[in-house]
């Protein structure tokens, strides 16, 4: 790790109870993953080109340019060095800079790989791939966002000149959101409504040219910009997210993404023999890589936050002794271990999913359809359920650095401005947890139909046992027992989902049930979405891990991640009838005496996650800790310090202090 020669932290690594090398391998995954993240983070932090601690300090326009400057030199030393996909995937996420790449490889390739033929894939993916077209994901529009059917733009066939005509009919029908389309890509996927003969079959992928390549300058038909400034200093601004409208724009018939359904040369709308379902695959795959990012975000402000309350001394001095560090107070650790727990929880989940998109992709391709609709709400709930979580983390970390952690130098508030569009992209969180909380009424009324859940819902299967089944906690070291815990989150999640069910019965419709008891319905969603993580952390220390005390680690981890949920919605495990009041106040207890567990090892836990100064971005977080010289050397960069008296002095504050200003009579 990069710092200076003194570590002021170095007595925190000393007092660590585990082989942090190993715990770099449990949090990576393999060896192999760390020596690559590690080569590419050094990589990005030793070029000065990656220099990206001014960029709060720039206009819109000159911060833009500077981000396209950075891509062109990732892409100029991937090309160089001969980087692999994955070491080119690494270099692009320690650049740390959101900008049009991100969706050109993130939406537009997974797009054409997910949905075009093998004849449009030989076509386009090349191009992309070399990145002579630049490709964007234009979905999303100005009136609608997750109501995907809502969408109004049009792509009309034309047999006579066997063309679509994309159309943009109203005001509300203009793209808006799609990265990289503002200002760079000269392609889009673009989703409309395909008409063939005057009827409507629904919403269609097509690749549309928007820009010339010779001159950049955009197609006829089409209108195309930036759709301004958005929250934060620097942050999600290096993005130039876009408006997009068409007026009548013709493109060929094969540029219609035809995987799944075709028209033909006469005009007929066609399924293909590719099953529908096969599009899931590619929306399976975005989430899964969302959970993913969520993990690096939390775990970036949590590395941040346990460093600082290291170093940060307040109170607590008495006969000259120094003040106590505030990691030391227990209100601290109350806040900020279980947010550490779920940096570790969130990234076990993610591993896992990447298994479950490989599955799904290979039972797709089987025409086995049996595990999409659990495997679709389960990475619609874990995309909605993490992003949320992180999202409120890192403004817990903020308030956790106290006043400092409002400086932007801490790099917490460009973290929170980048990461917390992801509460909304892909889904809005809310509107994501209630299509799982629909997929889960689903699965509890077949129960009694012979049909058996699977996956993330098999606990329902056993819901004879777990509807009357109590708690067999007599003692607080009864809730270090994985089975224990896995059976109190699933008789939770079970009840509350028979409950909703049992009450949404009761109305003269379903859906006038699923309208009036919606915000039950979310709670049924995430009791779900809770249990597949705490699961898959339980699955994750059964594993055969390397290393001295990292299985011990990871254990008091999961059961700090899972006994602060049990603290938390301490409501619903009580009022299902599972653990009595006096069993929850064990739970409490004994999360009190992880949290003592954790405290030595708090540091050595974050630099597992073996982030470099650079990735990290923040002078509370430096690795050498050493805060308060550099937190007084930043603030004289700031533009205001390039002068003693500030431009203005002289014509706005001198007149004041010398009364030397004309009263003006009414």
């Amino acid at each position: 790790m990069e710092g200076a020669a003194v570590d002021h932290l170095a007595h925190e690594r000393i007092r660590a109870q585990f082989d942090v090398e190993a715990m770099k391998v449990a949090w990576a995954g393999s060896k192999h993953a760390v020596d690559v993240a590690d080569r590419m983070a050094r990589l990005v932090a030793s070029d000065p080109v990656f220099k990206k601690d001014n960029r709060m300090m720039l206009g819109r326009k000159e911060l833009f340019k500077n981000t396209l400057r950075k891509a062109a030199h990732a892409w100029r030393r991937i090309n160089e060095l001969c980087l692999t996909e994955e070491e080119a995937s690494m270099l692009r996420i320690f650049v740390d800079e959101p900008g049009y790449v991100d969706l050109h490889w993130g939406m537009f390739v997974p797009a054409i790989k997910g949905q075009g033929t093998d004849e449009q894939q030989k076509k386009w993916l090349p191009l992309a791939y070399k990145m002579q077209i630049i490709g964007c994901y234009a979905q999303t529009e100005l009136g609608h966002g997750s109501n995907v059917q809502g969408l109004e733009t049009t792509a009309t066939f034309d047999p006579k000149t066997d063309e679509f005509i994309i159309h943009s009919p109203t005001l509300t029908s203009s793209k808006w959101w799609p990265g990289g389309l503002g200002k760079i890509s000269t392609h889009a996927v673009v989703y409309a409504r395909l008409i063939t003969d005057g009827k409507d079959h629904g919403i269609n992928g097509f690749i549309v040219q928007l820009r010339s390549l010779d001159d950049h300058s955009p197609l006829p038909g089409i209108v195309v910009g930036d759709i301004g400034t958005k929250f934060g200093n620097g942050a999600y601004n290096t993005m130039d997210n876009g408006v997009l409208r068409f007026d009548h724009v013709r493109i060929p018939r094969n540029q219609m993404l035809m995987r799944v359904s075709q028209v033909t040369r006469e005009g007929k709308f066609v399924q293909s023999d590719v099953p529908r379902q096969l599009l899931y695959g590619t929306m399976v795959y975005v989430r899964q890589t969302i959970v993913s990012d969520a993990s690096k975000a939390l775990s970036r402000a949590v590395c941040i936050a346990v460093r600082y309350s290291a170093v940060r001394r307040q109170f607590g001095s008495q006969d000259g002794c120094p003040e106590t560090q505030v990691i030391d107070y227990k209100t601290q650790q109350s806040r900020l271990f279980p947010l550490l727990a779920s940096a570790y929880a969130f990234r076990f989940v993610g591993e896992w999913l990447k298994w479950l998109y490989r599955d799904v992709t290979e039972r797709l391709q089987a025409n086995d359809f049996s595990t999409l609709p659990e495997a679709h709400a389960c990475t619609a709930g874990l995309k909605s359920l993490t992003t949320s979580v992180t999202a409120d983390g890192i403004e817990e970390c903020r308030k956790l650095c106290g006043g400092h952690g409002y400086l932007c130098s801490s790099g917490l508030p460009e973290l929170f401005a980048v990461y917390v569009p992801a509460c909304t992209y892909e889904g809005d969180n809310v509107v994501l947890l209630l299509q799982v909380a629909r997929f889960l009424m689903k699965t509890v009324s077949q129960l009694g139909s012979g049909k058996k859940p699977v996956g993330t819902t098999a606990y329902m299967g056993s819901v004879q046992h777990l509807m009357q089944s109590k708690c067999d906690v007599l003692t607080a070291e009864d809730w270090l027992k994985p089975s224990i815990i896995l059976e109190a989150f699933e008789a939770r999640a079970i009840r509350l989902a028979v409950n909703c069910a049992k009450n949404i019965s009761k109305f003269p419709s379903q859906e006038e049930g699923f309208s009036e008891l919606s915000a039950d319905l979310l709670e049924v969603a995430i009791a779900h979405c809770q249990l597949i993580i705490v699961s898959k952390f339980i699955d994750k220390v059964k594993e055969d891990i390397q290393g001295h005390g990292v299985k011990e680690l990871l254990q008091i981890l999961c059961n700090v991640y899972a006994l602060s949920l049990v603290h938390k919605h301490l409501g619903d495990f009580i009022s299902t009838g599972y653990i009595t009041p006096k069993q929850g106040a064990l739970a409490n207890e004994q999360l009190r005496f992880l949290y003592a567990q954790v405290r030595p090892n708090a540091v050595a836990l974050v630099d597992a996650f073996n982030y470099t100064d650079h990735y990290l971005g923040s002078i509370l977080g430096r690795y050498d800790g050493n805060v308060y010289p550099k937190l007084y050397e930043e603030a004289w960069k700031d533009p205001l310090n390039d002068t003693v008296v500030p431009d203005g002095y002289h014509e706005y504050v001198r007149p004041l202090l010398k009364q030397k200003f004309t009263v003006s009579r009414m």
